[in-house]
């Protein structure tokens, strides 16, 4: 499988975030634009459990390379962050927690997605896109270090069977599991 830009996709195992992650995942965040979570935010996120949220990290030979979260409220889900390191970018890593989140939207019956993303973020657009996002709404000045407006994206039906082909496509198997990504703890 390639990865978003036809390079060779990294093989990584996509696991839930852990406390012991939390270094890597602090690297990785500080590379991103804008605003950094704290520790203490994301270990408030780990301490609150699956039971409203899912967090996940993508790793490739033991090493944390990208994370995800997402918040639970009803019938949506809430995607609140996806990073992956600068040096494995655009090689299938976002793709892979992203299926991972959705799978887990499908599992709990969740049947709209939603995020924020940066107006000018076009690689981050594309990928949702494949994923099938829409806009929906602008939020002016959302993100405080530059005043940036934020486009609100939803994907809609993510329970429908026609959702399930797209995450199989996305992941590269007909069931929507990613094999470039294997379940480990």
């Amino acid at each position: 499988m390639t990865g978003e830009a036809g390079t060779p996709a990294a093989t990584v195992d996509v696991v839930p975030l852990r406390r012991r992650h939390l270094r890597q995942v602090l690297r990785i965040d500080g590379q991103q634009e804008g605003d950094r979570w704290s520790p203490g935010l994301f270990l408030a996120e780990i301490r609150r459990g699956d039971d409203d949220r899912c967090y996940r990290v993508a790793r490739h030979r033991g090493r944390v390379v990208g994370f995800a979260g997402m918040l639970y409220a009803g019938d949506d889900g809430h995607i609140t962050t996806v990073a992956t390191d600068g040096a494995h970018r655009r090689r299938g890593v976002a793709t892979a927690l992203l299926v991972a989140l959705a799978t887990d939207a499908r599992r709990r019956g969740v049947d709209a997605l939603t995020l924020e993303v940066r107006a000018s973020n076009q690689p981050a657009l594309g990928l949702y896109r494949r994923f099938g996002f829409a806009p929906a709404g602008v939020r002016k000045g959302y993100y405080s270090d530059n005043g940036e407006d934020a486009l609100v994206l939803w994907a809609d039906a993510v329970t429908s069977d026609d959702y399930g082909r797209r995450l199989g496509s996305l992941s590269g198997s007909p069931a929507g599991s990613a094999p470039m990504t294997r379940s480990a703890s």
